[in-house]
């Protein structure tokens, strides 16, 4: 029997095990294996599976259209800190059956946020020290820590972006005790998502300054931080709209542009969401690729939106087809670089069941390792990497590769356009390559 503290909350659910396909067990692992080395690697490293603290314990399962339906028991105390305890109990009894490794947390995740700064800071200092004896027990770490300034009204027009001084002051403080906590957790990673860094209408909006403050905000964090000892990396988390109608962080390649416009673009990387992707009316695939073509590819949140609806619905993975080209991604970029796999996802209002999810979880994982496994027989045993080569090859050799190492001149190509004369057709082999994965899946 598995649990963290005096009290077991999930009760007749022990330790989750990889069985293998075969096994018609709901609470095993049918393709995540944690030992299984693929591409060099073990899963367990490749991924770093990590837990959201802010879905899975703090979601009741509320909606706009009505109020909570899920009613854990670490939610009955109306003593802010030993509701905290309870929840860190229960966090920590999960993460361990699990068999994960990792999770991730908002400051106010842990612990309600009080009615004065000051207030707050003693309650996560509470908190903090608490959750840092869990972590000595159970050998789970974090994988990265974030501040939540974007849910108090006081954060109606921005944090650091805010035209208000005085806000983003006390964003300025809420981040600073965010990465002491991270600091005193050993998080390895920490967050930036600018969840109302943005603007509702330019009529009132100056966009150019607002971005100058962010960026002078971040650089001062990122001191802060670094005389603090803090050697992690540091992430953006790009979305392109929703709360706000425009956020300045809208997809990978606007957050890497910033952050080189600012001088941060060694010590940040990127932390992509797939439906923050979808948003964006990009893939998961292209952000990630984006990530990885700017050394930027830090960290992922895993989940899915839901195609007939256009807003950020959390939902876990489950389409082995995108997350299969995403991990195709993933391995030809030689994986992640600091981070691993959040699972940003909450099960669905009518989920009441506490077993429900530990079964979405398990599909989540099981949806990554059977998507890695088959990434990594296209890569490894088909003509995949051949036929890219292929479609590439008039630039590995004479005027091609001229071109490439930068030896020729707009006139050397209007010269060598006239002597090839007309083109009328290329190969592209694109119904064999969008079919290739369902040859290995």
């Amino acid at each position: 029997m598995i649990h963290t503290g005096d009290k077991e909350y999930y009760k007749g659910i022990d330790a989750i095990c990889f069985e293998g396909k075969e096994s018609d067990n709901p609470l095993a692992f049918k393709y995540y294996d944690p030992t299984r080395v693929i591409a060099g690697k073990t899963m367990k490293e490749h991924f770093k599976f990590a837990v959201a603290y802010w879905h899975t314990f703090c979601g009741q399962g509320s909606d706009p259209f009505g109020p909570g339906t899920q009613n854990f028991p670490w939610d009955k105390s109306s003593d802010p800190i030993q509701a905290a305890k309870d929840k860190a109990d229960a966090a920590f009894e999960f993460i361990t059956k699990m068999g994960f490794d990792y999770f991730c947390f908002h400051d106010y995740d842990l612990i309600a946020e009080a009615d004065s700064l000051s207030e707050s800071e003693s309650r996560l200092s509470i908190i903090v020290d608490y959750i840092k004896q869990k972590q000595k027990d159970s050998g789970v770490k974090l994988l990265w820590g974030t501040s939540n300034c974007f849910s108090n009204p006081r954060f109606m027009n921005g944090a650091s972006t805010n035209p208000n001084f005085d806000v983003v002051a006390r964003a300025g403080a809420q981040v600073k005790l965010a990465l002491d906590a991270t600091i005193v957790l050993d998080g390895e990673n920490y967050v930036f998502w600018g969840g109302r860094e943005g603007y509702m209408t330019l009529l009132n909006t100056d966009m150019g300054r607002e971005l100058d403050h962010m960026g002078r905000f971040l650089t001062m964090a990122r001191d802060y931080a670094r005389a603090a000892g803090f050697k992690g990396h540091f992430f953006i988390e790009p979305k392109p709209m929703e709360p706000m109608k425009h956020q300045y962080d809208f997809d990978a390649a606007t957050a890497i542009g910033f952050l080189k416009e600012y001088g941060l673009e060694n010590d940040f990387k990127l932390n992509i969401e797939v439906n923050h992707a979808t948003l964006a009316q990009h893939t998961m695939q292209h952000e990630l690729a984006v990530a990885a073509k700017a050394n930027m590819l830090g960290s992922i949140d895993a989940n899915r939106g839901d195609y007939q609806n256009g807003w950020d619905t959390d939902q876990f993975p489950n389409n082995i087809q995108e997350t299969t080209e995403a991990m195709l991604v993933f391995l030809e970029a030689g994986g992640l670089q600091g981070g691993g796999i959040n699972f940003d996802a909450k099960i669905r209002r009518n989920s009441t069941d506490m077993e429900d999810v530990f079964l979405a979880h398990i599909g989540g994982a099981d949806t990554f390792a059977r998507a890695l496994i088959t990434a990594d027989k296209i890569i490894s045993s088909s003509p995949y990497k051949k036929l890219r080569k292929e479609r590439y090859a008039s630039f590995d050799r004479s005027n091609g590769a001229a071109f490439e190492n930068g030896t020729l001149s707009l006139k050397d190509l209007y010269h060598i356009a006239l002597e090839n004369g007309e083109i009328t057709t290329q190969s592209g082999k694109q119904e064999l390559f969008e079919n290739i994965i369902n040859q290995y899946i």
